[in-house]
């Protein structure tokens, strides 16, 4: 681009969709068994009465978790779900982040001066927008590391499988089960993650701490800033 040095053009909104998806899919690969190890916890005792869950339980602490599917399910356990993690991924972070630079343009009408209260729109809207857009495979991700592999058949033998299972027998709407809480979540989780970076870069830029163009998304690309 003509008056810009390489290092200076910014990055296009494709660059940035599949730089925020991409950028989630490394986190989510190298944190995807302590997620598998939050499920577990989670759901321990669902079927059972609170004196008897807390009796029984399998799983006592993140390592523990851990520890304990690796003895009985083996270490690939901590990865079921993984194909699924990605795909929501790169679905869902790269509309959360990815676009959030484009929506507030569009909100502000293009104007390099945003309001706080354009910010939070598109914070909330590109937060409700991605969990719209993924969660069915935030659904079939948990299924995934719901399952344990010991003891028992498993219900989804691939990622494949379970969406088909699971539109099958709960009807193309069950893939969406969860939806309205996750979008009132990840809308205020997203307008307290990007709105607050971007307020806070604001605030480097006027103070000269900070020098150059750098949109919320550059906090996910090395060597943008």
């Amino acid at each position: 681009m003509v008056g810009f040095k390489a290092t200076d053009v910014p990055p296009t909104a494709t660059v940035k969709f599949l730089g925020a998806g991409t950028a989630a899919c490394i986190a989510d690969l190298i944190t995807f068994p302590l997620d598998t190890a939050k499920v577990r916890l989670q759901i321990q005792g669902e079927s059972q009465g609170p004196v008897r869950a807390a009796a029984s339980a399998q799983y006592r602490g993140v390592l523990g978790t851990i520890l304990t599917m690796v003895r009985t399910e083996g270490p690939r356990s901590l990865y079921n779900g993984l194909v699924a993690g990605l795909q929501r991924q790169m679905s869902f972070a790269s509309v959360r982040i990815g676009l959030y630079d484009s929506v507030k343009q569009f909100y502000t009408k293009g104007s390099e001066h945003a309001s706080i209260w354009s910010r939070l729109l598109a914070g909330s809207t590109t937060g409700a927008l991605a969990v719209a857009v993924a969660q069915p495979t935030d659904v079939v991700k948990v299924r995934f590391q719901a399952q344990a592999r010991a003891g028992g058949g498993r219900r989804y033998q691939s990622t494949v499988n379970a969406y088909k299972t699971i539109a099958r027998e709960e009807g193309f709407w069950g893939l969406w089960k969860g939806t309205s809480p996750n979008i009132a979540r990840n809308a205020i989780v997203n307008c307290a993650e990007l709105v607050t970076y971007d307020l806070i870069k604001d605030t480097l830029l006027k103070a000269n701490l900070m020098t150059g163009s750098c949109p919320p998304f550059s906090a996910w690309v090395p060597g943008t800033w």
